[in-house]
C-alpha cells in the first residue's frame, strides 16, 4: 500500500513539475505611452534674476533627443545657440549658454517634440523652460493663423516674429537684425502662439526662413506681415499670409549652349506675362539679329541669334529701372536645328487645341500648306496662333465625337527663325464620345468684388486645368471635362491685369487675394455638376482632412464588401 501511494505521489511530483516548465509567451505588460516627466530642473523652471550660463534638466526616466536643431526654439534668439548634451541617451539634459544674455528680458527654451523617453519615443508635448534675467517673468501672449496667400497648404516650420519698435528700428531690421520674441509652427500645425512677451509695439511677421538664420532673404524665403504695428497686449487672433516676392530682374553672365543660342540666366522668381525686357547683341556697334524666347521651367531666357564669325559679342538687358551690360567670348558649336513635336498624340480632348512644340523659334506658317482633314477625307476649317516667347502653334478647330482628324504640314509650311524648313509632317488625332466627359458650372455667392480669376486645379492645387475671367458674371460653365477631382480657385484681380500678383513687404503691399472653395469637386464621366460656391466661407484645411479620411474609409468598406 505505501509502495503504491509513493509511485502516485512520484507520478504527481514530476506532473507538476512539467506543467510548471510548460513554455508560454512573455507579454511585458502593458505597452508605456507615458512621456517623460521633468524631476527637477536648476535653477528652477521660471525663475527670475538668472545669473548663470548652464541649466540641468533631470527626468523621471532615459530620454534622448529628436531633432533638436529643428525643434529647439529659444526666444528672443540668441546669436551663439546653446550647447545641449549629451546627445546619446541620459536622464538629464545639460544646456550651456554661450551668449551674453539682455537684462530684465524674460527667455523661454521651447523643446517642442524633442524629447522622448528611450524606448517608446513618447515626446514631451511642447516642453518649455522658462527664466528671466530680471526680477520677473513677462507673462503676455498673442496668438493667430498661418496661411499661404496663394498655395492651397501652408509650409511647415514658418517661423512667427515680433521686432520691437522704438527709437532705432527700421524696416531693414527683418533682413539685418534678430527679432525680439520668435516662435515656430513645427511640422504639424498652422496655428501660433507667442508666450512670455512683455508691453510694447511691434512689428508681426511670419517667415517659411530657409536658410535658418532668422533673417529675411527675399531670393528664397516667404514672407508674410500686419501692416500696422501691434501693440501688446492684445487679444486678437491675427492672420498671416505668406508669399513669395516677385524681385526686380536681375540677370547674370550669360552661357553659350550652341552655335546660335545662349542661356540668360535671371536671379529671381519673375513672370513675364505682361512684359518683357528688351535684350539687344552687339558686334562692336552692330546689331545682331535675335529673338528672346523662355527656357522651360528654368530661370533662364533663351536668346537665339543669327551665327556670326566672331570672337566676342556683347549683350544689353533694358527692362523697368534695369540695365545691365554683359561681354563674353564666342565658341565654335554645333548649331540647334528645327525639331517639332506635337504634345497630343493620338487622343485629342475637347477642351485642347492641337499643340506644336518647336526646337528653334518659328517666324512663319503658311496656312495653305497646312492641311486637315476628318475620316470622311472632308477638309475641316482650323485657326493658328503662335506663342513666340514659349515656342509653341496652335491650332484649333471644332472638334465632333468619335471622329478621325489627319493634320498634314507640307514642306514649307513653318519656317523658323534660320530660314529652315519643315519636311512633311503627318499627324493623326481622334476623339472620345461626349458621355466620356464631365460638365461643371458654379454658381458663385457673395463675390467681395469684380473682376476675378476662376481658375479649376488638379486636386493639390498645383496644376490649372481651365480659367476664365469674369468682371461681374456669377455662373462660371466649365465644359467637357477630362473625370477628375477639381479643386477650384479664384483671385481677386484687384489691379486688372489678368495675373495673380504677390505682395512686397518694403511697400506693405498684401497679395492679391485669393479663395480656395472648401471640398474638392468631383466631375465624372457623363455627368452635369451644378456646385455653389460661397466665397464668405474661408478654406479650411483641416475640414479637407477629415473629408478625404472620410472617403478613405469609405472606399475601404466598399472594398471589404465587395
Amino acid at each position: 500500500m505505501l509502495k503504491n501511494n509513493l509511485k502516485y505521489f512520484s507520478f504527481l511530483l514530476v506532473f507538476l513539475m512539467m506543467s510548471c516548465a510548460k513554455r508560454g509567451s512573455i507579454t511585458g505588460g502593458l505597452k508605456d505611452t507615458l512621456a517623460p516627466v521633468l524631476r527637477s530642473s536648476s535653477p528652477k523652471n521660471f525663475s527670475t534674476d538668472f545669473k548663470g550660463d548652464e541649466i540641468i534638466l533631470t527626468f523621471d526616466e532615459y530620454i534622448k533627443l529628436k531633432n533638436i536643431n529643428k525643434q529647439l526654439i529659444v526666444s528672443p534668439p540668441m546669436k551663439h545657440e546653446p550647447v545641449i548634451t549629451p546627445t546619446n541617451v541620459s536622464k538629464f539634459i545639460s544646456i550651456k549658454i554661450k551668449d551674453t544674455l539682455q537684462p530684465n528680458t524674460t527667455y523661454s527654451l521651447n523643446f517642442g517634440q524633442s524629447i522622448a523617453d528611450n524606448n517608446e519615443g513618447n515626446a514631451i508635448n511642447q516642453f518649455k523652460y522658462v527664466f528671466s534675467t530680471g526680477s520677473y517673468i513677462d507673462s503676455l501672449s498673442i496668438s493667430g493663423i498661418i496661411k499661404d496667400s496663394y498655395e492651397k497648404n501652408v509650409d511647415n516650420f514658418v517661423s512667427v516674429m515680433l521686432y520691437e519698435i522704438n527709437d532705432k528700428f527700421k524696416d531693414s531690421a527683418v533682413y539685418k537684425e534678430y527679432p525680439r520674441y520668435i516662435t515656430n509652427t513645427l511640422d504639424s500645425l498652422r496655428t501660433f502662439k507667442l508666450e512670455n512677451l512683455k508691453a510694447g509695439k511691434y512689428l508681426l511677421v511670419a517667415m517659411k526662413d530657409k536658410s535658418g538664420n532668422n533673417r529675411y532673404n527675399p531670393k528664397d524665403d516667404k514672407i508674410g506681415f500686419i501692416k500696422h504695428p501691434i501693440t501688446i497686449p492684445n487679444d486678437t487672433i491675427f492672420e498671416l499670409e505668406l508669399f513669395k516676392e516677385t524681385l526686380p530682374l536681375k540677370t547674370l553672365k550669360p552661357i553659350q549652349v550652341s552655335g546660335n543660342r545662349l542661356f540668360l540666366p535671371y536671379d529671381a522668381k519673375q513672370s513675364f506675362k505682361l512684359s518683357k525686357p528688351k535684350i539687344t547683341i552687339r558686334n562692336n556697334n552692330e546689331v545682331v539679329e535675335s529673338i528672346v524666347t523662355q527656357f522651360p521651367k528654368k530661370d533662364s531666357l533663351q536668346i537665339w541669334y543669327k551665327p556670326i564669325k566672331v570672337d566676342s559679342l556683347s549683350l544689353e538687358v533694358n527692362a523697368e529701372n534695369y540695365n545691365k551690360k554683359f561681354n563674353f567670348k564666342i565658341k565654335d558649336q554645333k548649331k540647334d536645328t528645327l525639331n517639332i513635336t506635337a504634345l497630343q498624340n493620338g487622343i485629342i480632348n475637347f477642351r485642347d487645341r492641337f499643340t506644336l512644340e518647336t526646337a528653334t523659334p518659328l517666324v512663319k506658317f503658311d496656312k495653305s500648306k497646312i492641311k486637315l482633314i476628318n475620316k470622311d477625307s472632308t477638309a475641316v476649317d482650323f485657326t493658328t496662333e503662335y506663342n513666340a516667347f514659349e515656342q509653341k502653334l496652335y491650332v484649333d478647330f471644332k472638334k465632333e465625337p468619335l471622329e478621325k482628324y489627319k493634320f498634314t504640314f507640307l514642306p514649307g509650311a513653318l519656317t523658323d527663325f534660320y530660314d529652315k524648313t519643315n519636311d512633311t509632317l503627318t499627324y493623326k488625332l481622334s476623339t472620345k464620345e461626349l458621355e466620356d466627359y464631365g460638365n461643371l458650372v458654379l454658381n458663385l455667392q457673395n463675390v467681395k468684388r469684380f473682376p476675378i480669376i476662376v481658375e479649376i486645379t488638379n486636386k493639390k492645387g498645383d496644376n490649372v486645368i481651365a480659367t476664365e475671367y469674369s468682371e461681374g458674371k456669377t455662373k462660371i460653365e466649365f465644359n467637357l471635362l477630362e473625370p477628375e477631382e477639381f479643386t477650384v480657385r479664384i483671385i481677386y484681380d484687384d489691379n486688372k491685369n489678368k495675373i495673380y500678383d504677390s505682395g512686397n513687404f518694403l511697400t506693405k503691399t498684401y497679395s492679391e487675394e485669393v479663395f480656395y472653395f472648401q471640398k474638392a469637386v468631383d466631375v465624372r464621366a457623363n455627368w452635369d455638376v451644378d456646385q455653389a460656391i460661397d466665397m464668405s466661407v474661408p478654406f479650411n484645411p483641416e475640414v479637407e482632412k477629415k473629408e478625404d479620411a472620410k472617403k478613405k474609409k469609405e472606399e475601404v468598406k466598399k472594398r471589404k464588401a465587395f
